[in-house]
């Protein structure tokens, strides 16, 4: 693996620590969802730096895609229903 290939994965790595982190600390529930589709986002693109593009797709189609709006829609269920 090249040094740029290398110097690019640590980058995504890092980033990918630090919206975990957000995830985790902030009080936000809808901060907390975006920065969990973001990890799994940076997931997916480490995954086509480390030459998966079979997995990136699942992992960006799946991951971040569908759990981020299964996430967003139980909210606003929750939310309708506490309305009632």
């Amino acid at each position: 693996m090249s040094t740029l290939m290398q110097g690019l994965g640590l980058v995504i790595a890092l980033a990918t620590i630090g919206a975990a982190t957000l995830a985790i600390l902030t009080r936000s529930t809808v901060t907390a969802v975006l920065a969990a589709g973001l990890v799994s986002l940076l997931a997916s693109v480490l995954f086509v730096v480390l030459a998966a593009p079979d997995v990136a797709m699942t992992e960006a189609a799946i991951g971040s895609g569908l759990t981020t709006f299964l996430f967003f829609f139980v909210m606003g269920r929750i939310r309708r229903e506490s309305e009632k």
